[in-house]
């Protein structure tokens, strides 16, 4: 099995992944705060480039999560620091991928439209985005210098799989479901190579909308949503209700 190095396990996403990533990979544990699972962890600050020069020693693949929004200093540091110290480590321990996150960017240009593919990604305005940005940057220039398969997923809204029918609910456009986001890191971790040795992908959970396609990433990745979301919008037909006419 091989090892990998999980940055922002303490997070909002992270500790939702661990136990399905431990089915596939030994998982290392890595961030500033506890696990809220009791789960061992290594402090690792991203930014501060020695600490993740030390977490990342042995291991083949690093999956960054780690992620800042609203601080005006921090969030700099975190994203755009913190990505670039994450890429200088794999490229000088010699670790072959490296999984970046980030959100996406396609909806706001591309909100009305529909069978959209693989667009030009604009950050707009806001400094969170921008950051992100500036990050997915760094991650093609170093996969262009270095011996790095860097890829990255990009979406918005995650979550579990529910229970049941959604009544007067709705699945925005870019939500990951937990099984989804583990199965395309298991991916991401197992493909020998991908184009160009960098790439961005869409993914999200359900196909049923018809604007945001999925194809790149399943020719490349080989990923398909598993969780079967479109049952989650079949609604039974109230019995006062018969045929129209």
């Amino acid at each position: 099995m091989k090892t990998v190095l999980l940055l922002g396990a303490s997070g909002l996403v992270g500790p939702h992944l661990v136990a399905g990533l431990e089915e596939h990979f030994h998982v290392r544990l890595g961030d500033i705060k506890p696990n809220p699972d009791g789960r061992p962890v290594q402090p690792v600050d991203v930014t501060q480039y020695q600490q993740v020069y030390e977490a990342a020693r042995g291991v083949d693949a690093i999956l960054n999560f780690t992620v800042n929004r609203y601080h005006p200093a921090l969030s700099f540091g975190v994203n755009v620091v913190g990505a670039y110290h994450v890429l200088r480590a794999a490229a000088e321990l010699g670790i072959p991928k490296v999984i970046h996150t980030g959100p996406e960017f396609t909806s706001p240009e591309h909100r009305h439209e529909f069978d959209v593919d693989d667009v030009p990604l604009r950050s707009g305005t806001e400094w969170y985005w921008y950051t992100k940005l500036l990050s997915l940057e760094l991650c093609q220039a170093y996969a262009r210098e270095y011996p790095l398969q860097v890829i990255c997923l990009l979406f918005s809204h995650l979550g579990p799989c529910p229970t049941g029918p959604l009544p007067r609910q709705d699945l925005p456009v870019f939500t990951v479901l937990w099984p989804d986001l583990v199965e395309a890191l298991r991916l991401a971790v197992e493909v020998d190579r991908v184009p160009d040795n960098y790439q961005c992908f869409n993914l999200h959970s359900y196909l049923g909308h018809g604007k945001i396609l999925l194809d790149k990433v399943a020719r490349v990745l080989g990923y398909q949503p598993g969780t079967g979301a479109e049952a989650l919008f079949r609604r039974p037909l109230r019995p006062d209700l018969g045929p129209a006419g």
